[in-house]
């Protein structure tokens, strides 16, 4: 009897599974892991411009303004489609498995939040390895040469030379520490991504936004 039961629970889980992933297959997401300096954010906020409504972006700042706030996270998932709210806790748990108990409370949040945003669809998500948690999205890595990233670093953050290479090293170091610790990944393995882009003399702001573009509008129909 109890093999019986074992069996009817594990055709279940199948079934949820399977629609579990249709829905996440589905979902209209771009996530943009980028190096600083790369253009990433401005890319990112000029694909949703060209896109139009309703594609928002989030990028760091956002997602821990709203992971700092109980109210704003509530409000967040409350705008979620009530047959979507299970799936957040199935994606967390798919990704990062028992893991995810033991996480702090902050990185409890954070994951949540970030869960929330990609089931809204429409999402245009910056960095927080966002990747990891939603695989099936489009999913772009930003990079640059370091020459570039430090003339852009002085050029628009207004740093020396000097203060632009510490501030590079240290941000690459925290991105991959993070993205380490977390999904047990590292941002730099071109596999995780389905397009890289590489912004500098031949290849401008404008050009990167136009070719991730092109690829959502052919992967999301649209």
């Amino acid at each position: 009897m109890r093999k019986i039961f074992q069996l009817i629970q594990r055709n279940l889980l199948s079934e949820k599974t399977e629609a579990y992933l249709r829905l996440r297959k589905k979902l209209p997401i771009i996530t943009i892991s980028r190096e600083r300096g790369s253009g990433g954010r401005p890319i990112a906020y000029l694909v949703a411009k060209k896109l139009g409504p309703p594609w928002e972006v989030y990028h760091k700042q956002i997602i821990d303004d709203i992971t700092k706030q109980t109210r704003l996270e509530k409000e967040l998932i409350s705008q979620v489609d009530e047959k979507q709210i299970p799936m957040i806790e199935r994606i967390l748990l798919d990704t990062l498995g028992k893991k995810y108990s033991t996480l702090s409370n902050y990185y409890k949040h954070l994951l949540r939040v970030l869960s929330a945003v990609g089931n809204r669809g429409h999402a245009i998500i910056i960095g927080r390895g966002a990747n990891f948690l939603f695989s099936k999205s489009l999913n772009v890595r930003i990079i640059c040469t370091m020459p570039q990233r430090i003339a852009w670093m002085m050029e628009y953050e207004k740093m020396t030379r000097e203060e632009a290479i510490l501030d590079l090293d240290r941000s690459d170091l925290e991105r991959e520490e993070y993205n380490r610790v977390l999904f047990h990944h590292s941002v730099k393995k071109a596999h995780h991504y389905d397009l890289i882009v590489r912004t500098g003399r031949n290849v401008s702001i404008e050009d990167a936004a136009d070719i991730i573009v092109c690829a959502a509008k052919k992967r999301f129909q649209i």
